[in-house]
């Protein structure tokens, strides 16, 4: 059994994973937990006994670090850290240069492949609303990366000082109101890039892509699109399934 680590900006989540499958509930811990490395620590000790510890990291590398140190400590194991690669498990990443792609993004996009939906556009919700066209024949053709709704609203209401908002605010067109204006401007325009992404990338897909939806915000986006669009829960943990079992095999 592996133990598989997903480092993300706002929270960690895990899994235990055998023969390139999610085996059990996916966990996950905020870093700002009060007393994180503790909860952590005893989290870890109860898991059953590993093979290997494997990681994707896109958090800051201090909280890559101390992640690490736990595992050491706790499981007396030494991660396996999966970096982006200019091909991994079959997906081919169009970056220039390939190790500068969100390792989140290409697992997710080893996933999306491994469960047939390619060609498909798959969109990340988390921290950052991410975007990624994939091809039925495993290359990524590229993607956007913009601030998620929930960010937007922040950075707006930290830039502009007459601006208040008491709540989320509801989804509407018209909105009478400051938190409604603001909740429907964030998520009206991810919706409207996350279609138009789809539009345009078709045509070099070949085809008129799946549309994925990744991250905690996926099902909230997805009540906003007029697109078919389809739930992809825990993309990068199943990615990383999936490459943990081929360097088992090519090991």
């Amino acid at each position: 059994m592996n133990l598989l680590l997903d480092l993300g900006n706002t929270r960690l989540k895990w899994a235990l994973a055998e023969d390139a499958q999610l085996r059990g509930a996916v966990m996950a811990l905020a870093w700002e937990t009060p007393d994180f490395e503790t909860r952590l620590g005893a989290l870890l000790a109860a898991l059953p006994p590993l093979r290997a510890v494997h990681m994707a990291a896109v958090a800051a590398p201090a909280r890559e670090a101390q992640v690490i140190a736990i595992v050491q400590r706790v499981l007396r194991i030494e991660p396996r850290a999966q970096r982006s690669a200019a091909m991994l498990c079959g997906v081919r990443s169009a970056y220039r240069e390939p190790a500068r792609m969100g390792i989140d993004r290409l697992l997710g996009l080893v996933a999306a492949r491994a469960a047939g939906d390619a060609p498909c556009v798959l969109a990340g919700l988390g921290t950052a609303l991410t975007l990624d066209a994939l091809g039925a024949d495993g290359r990524h053709r590229g993607g956007l990366i913009v601030a998620a709704p929930a960010l937007m609203q922040q950075a707006l209401l930290g830039a502009a000082g007459r601006v208040r908002a008491q709540g989320d605010g509801r989804v509407v067109w018209l909105a009478d109101n400051t938190e409604d204006a603001l909740g429907s401007g964030a998520w009206l325009a991810a919706a409207t890039l996350v279609e138009r992404f789809c539009e345009e990338s078709a045509p070099a897909l070949g085809a008129q892509p799946r549309l994925l939806l990744a991250g905690g915000d996926a099902p909230r986006l997805q009540a906003q699109l007029r697109h078919p669009a389809r739930l992809f829960p825990d993309a990068v943990l199943r990615g990383l399934a999936i490459a943990a079992h081929a360097q088992r095999d090519a090991g």
